[in-house]
């Protein structure tokens, strides 16, 4: 979100544009466009706009560069403009669109596979209204865990919610409260004016933004960042209690600015690191139309922040000088498992990395070698990624068919007739089918001694209903292997008890529910695991012996100590709808009603 602080005349003035806040949102979006993105919007709000103009705008598309499209349509207007109005700001805003004080915009990254996806589901999402101050514009970082619980909730105050979606059931929650809101506000200015103008302003003044947030946000279960924007000119961020979804914001004399990642507030807006703040968890920053910014705590942060790990293994760029360190520090705690896999053989070794996530994973394992072994293990890059694609969040009848293709080898880079083990790290390894149908089959044609694959994750054991696309249970390798274990050893009867256990907690509030899941993976050694992961991954044509060495919880904690959201990892889920939600996946796997895409 990007919010002018001053009038757009100001920032033709200085910047020789009144176009800077559309140009760093544009930029904001760019530096984030790092997901697999399916789409995205754009959204504007003109302040003091006359009657009778529109005020509010909103552009969506679908597709990877649904942006670049977005702008590149909003510069063909701007082109066509007469030279007389574009040069003239205040012009400009009475006949271009996107001529604006205040912008959001939004990449969408598909959170739930088993949703139908359309660009009605891409943010900003909007909510109309005849009187400004009662039109939403809302976007955001989330997902709920309780949606049929707030579907429910909305649909006994008599509202006929038209999507179960959780961005539907936000918006409609908000649009409710804040028509509330704004009553009474309406209810207790006219005891002391008669003139509906004089009224309307000063409902605008007044209106408590953190009041609606808090009577609606109390339901929400799950992790969130929203941005709002009302018609009239106010806006808001606010971010849940256990700060499970990132936030952060920068702030100057002449913008405020919000996004989900530090390093592209940084370099859109040229400032320092320590410039860029976090949104305190359970805060909302609230910024009045006149520009005043305060902050309220809704619901007060939790004192077990639970903030997501995977953001720092995977999702968020690496350019944070935070996150940089992290990944690092997370391949140099693979070192001794690493060293022992190969029997601390580090001169006949190749060790590489699996483009791009997990290049900053490798340098940290690099340096851990070198202190270890007082040697310069022998570097190479063995992988090349043709194709910029991520195989894990494809639809799943041409993933299989996508992941063949997707790399391929330096020939050359290992001494052929098995001399050299080939140690390749990647960032994690969720569904493993990249490594079974292209990675380790193309890695076994350069004839190495022995393969290692390591993981700078543990392994993904649970799925994750918080915000990424990970969501049933027999995708994961370690839940195929886990189960796979338990029937050769004789104890298939623990798949049926914690199913009969999840059964009988079926319908009871999520508050009561138990994660019985965990007790699938009780009787195994983290090794023992990651052996019959080796075995169902292993294509029949690799013969060299494969390893693949996970990060331990100890070590993600060690290299990420301020990011505890560990529940893909351990099944420790940060609310009790986490908790809800994995009962009723694994009832849905084991009755085999897992929706497939």
């Amino acid at each position: 979100m990007v919010r002018l602080l001053k009038p757009l005349d100001y920032y033709q003035q200085k910047y020789g544009t009144w176009q800077y806040g559309l140009q760093k949102i544009y930029l904001l979006l760019e530096k984030q466009h790092n997901r697999g993105q399916e789409g995205g919007g754009i959204g504007a709000v003109k302040l003091d706009m006359p009657p009778g103009e529109e005020y509010i705008w909103r552009e969506r598309k679908e597709g990877a560069h649904a942006i670049q499209e977005i702008i590149a349509d909003v510069n063909q207007q701007i082109e066509q403009t007469d030279p007389n109005i574009l040069n003239d700001a205040t012009q400009s805003k009475l006949h271009l669109p996107f001529a604006a004080e205040m912008y959001m915009g939004h990449l969408r990254y598909s959170s739930n596979s088993n949703q139908q996806f359309s660009v009605m589901h891409l943010h900003p999402f909007l909510r109309r209204h005849n009187w400004k101050n009662r039109t939403l514009l809302l976007g955001g970082n989330f997902n709920l865990t309780n949606v049929d619980e707030l579907f429910e909730y909305l649909t006994l105050k008599g509202q006929h919610p038209r999507d179960k979606v959780d961005t539907f059931l936000m918006l409609e929650q908000l649009g409710y409260r804040l028509d509330m809101e704004v009553q009474k506000e309406y209810d207790f200015i006219k005891l002391r004016y008669s003139n509906d103008l004089a009224i309307t302003q000063k409902i605008e003044e007044q209106l408590d933004i953190a009041s609606f947030i808090r009577k609606s946000e109390f339901m929400w279960d799950g992790g969130y960042v929203i941005t709002g924007m009302l018609g009239h000119g106010d806006a808001f961020v606010f971010r849940d209690s256990k700060g499970i979804r990132p936030c952060f914001y920068y702030v100057d004399d002449e913008v405020v600015v919000v996004a989900s990642e530090r390093p592209g507030i940084q370099t859109s807006m040229n400032v320092k690191e320590q410039d860029v703040k976090e949104l305190t968890p359970g805060t909302a920053m609230i910024i009045k139309k006149n520009g005043n910014i305060k902050f309220e705590l809704i619901r007060g942060a939790d004192k077990h922040l639970r903030k997501c790990s995977f953001e720092r293994i995977y999702f968020s760029r690496g350019n944070d000088i935070d996150i940089y360190k992290e990944r690092k520090r997370l391949g140099e705690t693979l070192t001794d498992s690493i060293l022992k896999s190969i029997d601390y053989d580090v001169e006949n070794s190749v060790f590489t990395f699996i483009p791009n996530t997990a290049e900053v994973a490798f340098q940290g394992m690099i340096d851990g070698i070198k202190k270890k072994t007082k040697q310069n293990p022998h570097t190479e890059k063995v992988l090349i990624k043709d194709v910029k694609l991520r195989t894990f969040i494809s639809q799943n009848k041409t993933r299989n068919d996508l992941a063949t293709h997707v790399y391929d080898v330096t020939y050359g880079s290992i001494r052929r007739g098995k001399v050299d083990n080939l140690i390749a790290i990647d960032d994690s390894i969720v569904r493993g089918t990249t490594l079974k149908q292209s990675l380790l089959k193309i890695i076994s044609r350069l004839e190495p001694k022995k393969i290692i694959i390591v993981s700078s994750s543990p392994q993904i054991r649970y799925p994750d209903f918080y915000g990424i696309d990970m969501s049933k249970m027999s995708e994961f390798c370690a839940f195929r292997a886990v189960t796979q274990l338990l029937k050769d050893t004789g104890r298939q009867h623990i798949i049926d008890e914690v199913y009969q256990k999840s059964k009988a907690q079926e319908h009871l509030p999520k508050e009561q529910v138990v994660n019985y899941v965990t007790e699938l993976y009780a009787p195994f050694t983290d090794e023992e695991i990651s052996a019959q992961i080796v075995k169902i991954l292993t294509p029949d044509e690799v013969d060299c012996p494969v390893e693949i060495v996970f990060q331990t919880i100890d070590g993600l904690h060690e290299a990420c100590p301020d990011y505890k959201g560990d529940w893909y990892f351990t099944g420790n889920y940060p609310t009790p709808g986490g908790n809800r939600m994995i009962n009723k996946s694994f009832i849905d796997y084991y009755e085999g009603k897992e929706i497939i895409d």
